[in-house]
């Protein structure tokens, strides 16, 4: 076993008396031994697969197929390649998510049957990977609320969902219990990837066995079936929730789904996950649950559970105090004044399924399917910032460009070097060759990297402060 990782001996054991009859202890121990293969998921909002594809084999990258998430890939780089993934061109653009392949499987199972997710709830949502990969497949239509408990995540979250282009979300800053209380029946799919003890996670944190024990699992469990429970009582009749860990404990996953089933009865259907991709069979329980053990699939450990809800339960009630909505809706003649100076500034179109709504000066752009929602909850943030209003107009938003611009969307934009490019990333000014007047879209390798405005020969720097990268950026 490798010096580098911690594996306690009641943890050992405690695997040893779970494992499957075709798995052993010590296949589990090497795989837990060996280095986490890199991976990362295509962000198809920006993207196409095979364009990205095209676009890293010049870099001399390795892409091999996850066989459960399409847009998933494990990734080789060339050994001599030394900038940070997270500081590639590709990822500062938000043409990739690095993520781990088994955290895209329960995407993967929320969407299995095609259907259109409707409404849906991410519990615990940050740092943003299940999120930002949901939001692709909704191909940014309907609304996702994406919920954080934890204050000091919700920054990165935000800033994911931002650099990604995602523009149907709503961010909620709530004890995930809440939702039953506060919106029941609301959603038409769920994910709820619980907090846990990331049994799982042991290839990636070498000290994430440290401090293990039983005692810790039962607790964290007590909170675990508090969630579901609340998820389920939040999902509509005939809503798919699919309940997900990164630990391998059968108290934090099938007892937690089983306290389900023993509290809500015939309402709660498992259904089965086993053709979910080929080979998940080697990974599927007798109920269809996937339970990975890293040496399966050669990834983290991890568990997926879909459940259905077949009927109505009795609703839990809660006495509500929101306080006063800060937006106003923008009258008829005002999206028509704000969509024809978005299209004559930028060439750019308001999207479908959208409406405009208006804070003091400020412009923002939320999901229609929202507006039910505004007098239920209290959201921390919902869609995009598309702008400033003032005097003289308007002054368009790095977010709102990110999220509405492709490379054929807008004629109004200047393409930069390389090494103006990583000017641009510190939040720096630049001098392009060509001049121009006022705001204009600012790309790099075809890719939309922000907005800026011509100042005399230079396009002062529109680039989000808490986005800027100052060291180690992709070579020029």
């Amino acid at each position: 076993m490798s010096k580098t990782i911690s594996l306690p001996e009641a943890f050992t054991n405690h695997i040893a008396n779970i494992l499957p009859k075709h798995l052993n202890i010590d296949d589990f121990i090497a795989a837990c031994s060996r280095p986490l293969r890199r991976s990362i998921r295509v962000n198809t909002l920006t993207i196409s697969v095979p364009d990205f594809k095209q676009r890293v084999e010049s870099k001399g990258w390795v892409l091999t197929s996850v066989p459960w998430c399409n847009t998933g890939f494990w990734l080789q780089r060339p050994a001599d390649e030394n900038t940070p993934l997270g500081n590639t061109a590709e990822h500062l653009a938000g043409l990739f998510y690095i993520q781990e392949a088994s955290s895209m499987m329960p995407v993967t199972a929320l969407t299995t049957d095609n259907q259109q997710l409707g409404v849906v709830l991410d519990v615990a949502s940050a740092p943003g990977s299940k999120t930002t990969q949901l939001s692709a497949e909704m191909m940014n239509q309907g609304l996702l609320v994406a919920n954080e408990y934890s204050a000091s995540r919700i920054k990165v979250l935000s800033a994911n969902v931002k650099r990604c282009g995602v523009r149907n979300v709503a961010l909620t800053h709530f004890d995930g219990r809440v939702f039953g209380r506060w919106l029941p029946e609301t959603f038409d799919s769920i994910l709820l990837d619980a907090p846990c003890s990331g049994e799982g996670t042991i290839r990636k944190d070498p000290d994430a066995m440290k401090n293990w024990s039983l005692g810790a699992i039962e607790e964290i469990g007590s909170t675990q079936r508090e969630l579901i429970e609340s998820a389920f009582h939040a999902l509509k009749p005939n809503g798919v929730l699919v309940y997900s860990t990164c630990t391998l404990s059968h108290q934090e996953n099938q007892d937690i789904c089983h306290h389900l089933k023993h509290t809500f009865g015939d309402a709660v259907q498992f259904e089965s996950l086993h053709n979910l991709f080929d080979g998940a069979d080697k990974a599927c329980t007798e109920e269809g649950f996937l339970h990975i053990f890293p040496q399966i699939f050669d990834c983290e450990g991890f568990f997926v559970a879909r459940i259905r809800k077949t009927a109505s339960v009795p609703k839990l009630t809660v006495k509500k105090k929101l306080g006063k909505f800060p937006f106003n809706k923008a009258s008829e003649k005002e999206c028509l004044q704000l969509s024809d100076a978005l299209s004559q500034t930028l060439q750019l179109q308001l999207p479908k399924q959208h409406s405009v709504w208006l804070r003091d000066s400020e412009v923002w752009l939320f999901p229609i399917a929202i507006e039910p929602l505004l007098k239920e909850i209290r959201f921390q943030r919902i869609g995009i910032k598309l702008a400033d209003q003032h005097k003289k107009g308007y002054k368009w938003q790095h977010e709102a460009i990110i999220a509405l611009t492709d490379t054929s969307s807008s004629t109004n934009s200047v393409e930069i070097s390389s090494e103006m490019a990583k000017e641009w990333y510190m939040c720096r000014d630049i001098r392009p060759e060509a001049v121009g007047k006022g705001e204009v879209i600012v790309s790099y390798n075809g890719d939309v990297i922000g907005i800026g405005k011509w100042v005399g020969n230079r396009i002062k720097n529109g680039y989000p402060r808490e986005l800027v990268k100052d060291t180690n950026l992709f070579d020029c």
